[in-house]
């Protein structure tokens, strides 16, 4: 055989016409390049992660039906087509073999998954079968078909193509590599692996896809975050240098130094915006620019992602804003040369509370020994701003800033700064979102376009004057240190453990800074008595996409709103 043809290409979930436009798009190339076999990705066709579109709304596979005939028709060698097959009202995860305008056969996964990435077991039948089943012969070679989580043993077979719809984690691609390389290696054959790219909602597949030839050795590698179509020729082709880090040995414990994954991350979330806003035909994003961190990280990253003349920042000054906080978000508009406005909320403010206070002084109810209404007022005065400039301008959607650690401990305001049309950076922690400013200052185009300061200054929301000093509210003395927080995350999401596991342990934090038994026990205390009091806050969270190896997100954590769970 001597070329093969990698379309790792980027489908939408129902855009059957979209999604077919592309495979014969591939398959023209193939016909004037001579390719022997196209190789098109796992669910190509149907897009991966439809949900319960199939089940619910069953006449859809009669339309992804007829865009598959138009590619069989289209097909003058060879191809292999991720779809999904129905059969006797039954959806199957089918790969379908076409040979000279012919479905030949189909091969249906034999092991669904149950994972926050593949729910497969809730559409999909299983469909058990052998190796024998699962050979093609083709230009007297003869190659063996499975899907990425299968374990099927071949006899005498030249090719393994592995077919994936694989989301991007932290971790992920060195284990991948270390897999893949190892079966072929071992099995003594030259081994092809194909991915969806793209994403979808929550979702955003690495792309990635590779050859590897007997000796285990990549001698072909599609680009991550992108479609590519990739030629084999003699099984060889082009080889795009994996993002830097990615093959280095993870780190078995928690560890400050993210480097080796943050290419990866700003990568993955850049490639997120640009699918979710082009599927949805948005063009511009709307965000709060308070001066902090996380309205930063997210600024620059939407900059990147649209286009700096597609972002409207707004800073929202009450009458706790800092000058400082002011200026800094002034300076990193300009720096981005993105849309900038102030517009103060302190009128809003004062009107909203004083009304307020005549109805509270008129209820006779029990009432809170310390509220947070006067903060909140502040949070949702500034959300309100952000949705009617994205009700008044063409194609926009506001952005929620909120980030993993925050979210965690429900540090973030329900329909303040946690509500918007997406939240790019809430399955990111904040040590990791200090580590990727410092990365994007010295690898975006523009150098140092985040501003010292921002990265310097203590995290704050600046809504209220914390007691003890009489200045704005620190947020690691409302919550604890976040290099101890984001440990404790990690610790639930890498080892799940318990607080009386984490006694036992000895954290980062404690190895540089002398901390009694008794404080560890009330920050962790703390971290789980909030996590669980803010679990319905991880529900009305908009969509996000999905970073980490375990997420915060709602389709990866499936946690009870109603629980008396002791942690």
């Amino acid at each position: 055989m001597k070329k093969i043809l990698l379309a790792q290409l980027n489908s939408s979930v129902g855009d059957f016409e979209n999604n077919k436009n592309k495979a014969l798009s591939a398959l023209e190339k193939a016909q004037k390049e001579d390719i022997d076999l196209v190789i098109f990705p796992e669910l190509f066709l149907s897009g991966a992660n439809f949900g319960d579109l199939f089940n619910r709304f069953p006449k859809i596979i009669k339309a992804q039906d007829e865009a598959l005939n138009e590619i069989i028709k289209n097909v003058k060698n060879s191809a292999l087509v991720g779809f999904v097959k129905e059969e006797n009202g039954k959806y199957y995860n089918s790969v379908a073999f076409v040979q000279n305008q012919k479905l030949i056969k189909t091969f249906e996964k034999s092991i669904l998954e149950n994972k926050a990435e593949k729910l497969e077991a809730r559409t999909f039948e299983a469909k058990k079968t052998n190796a024998d089943e699962r050979i093609i012969k083709l230009n007297n070679k003869k190659i063996g078909i499975i899907f990425e989580n299968e374990n099927i043993e071949f006899n005498g077979i030249d090719y393994l193509v592995v077919f994936d719809y694989s989301i991007t984690r932290g971790n992920k691609e060195y284990f991948k590599h270390q897999k893949l390389s190892k079966i072929a290696r071992e099995k003594n054959i030259k081994l092809i692996y194909i991915n969806q790219t793209g994403a979808n909602d929550e979702y955003i597949y690495e792309g990635a896809s590779r050859a590897y030839n007997e000796q285990g050795e990549i001698c072909a590698l599609a680009k991550m975050f992108d479609e590519e179509l990739l030629v084999l020729d003699d099984f060889m082709g082009q080889i795009t240098p994996i993002l830097e880090g990615l093959h280095e040995k993870p780190a078995e414990n928690f560890d400050l130094n993210y480097e080796n994954d943050l290419s990866r991350t700003y990568h993955a979330l850049i490639y997120s915006i640009k699918n979710y806003f082009k599927k949805h035909g948005l063009k511009r994003a709307v965000l709060g620019l308070s001066g902090g961190l996380d309205s930063t990280i997210c600024a620059t990253i939407l900059a990147d992602a649209l286009g700096a003349n597609n972002v409207l920042g707004i800073s929202m000054p009450s009458k706790l804003t800092s000058n400082e906080s002011k200026n800094d978000a002034k300076e990193l508009a300009q720096n981005l040369g993105i849309n900038f406005i102030e517009i103060p909320i302190k009128e809003t403010y004062d009107l909203t509370l004083n009304n307020l206070n005549h109805i509270f002084d008129e209820i006779e109810l029990e009432k809170y020994s310390q509220t947070f209404t006067k903060d909140n007022i502040q949070a949702r005065s500034r959300a309100t701003i952000l949705w009617c400039v994205s009700n008044e301008y063409s194609s926009m959607i506001p952005i929620a800033t909120s980030d993993k650690s925050e979210l965690y401990m429900g540090y973030a305001t329900t329909n303040g700064d946690m509500t918007g049309g997406y939240a790019p950076i809430m399955d990111v922690c904040k040590t990791k979102l200090f580590a990727l400013a410092r990365w994007m200052n010295k690898n975006r185009e523009i150098k140092n376009a985040i501003p010292e300061n921002i990265i310097l200054k203590p995290p704050g929301a600046e809504l209220a004057l914390d007691p003890k000093t009489g200045k704005t509210l620190i947020a690691e003395d409302a919550l604890m240190p976040y290099e101890f927080l984001d440990e404790v995350i990690w610790r639930i999401e890498n080892l799940h453990q318990s607080t009386n596991d984490m006694m036992k342990e000895t954290f980062l934090y404690e190895k540089k800074n002398n901390i009694t038994n008794t404080q560890k026990l009330e920050w962790l205390n703390k971290f789980f008595k909030r996590m669980n009091s803010a679990a319905f806050k991880l529900y009305i969270t908009p969509l996000a996409p999905m970073i980490d190896n375990s997420s915060i997100n709602k389709r990866d954590y499936h946690m009870p709103i109603t629980s008396k769970i002791i942690y």
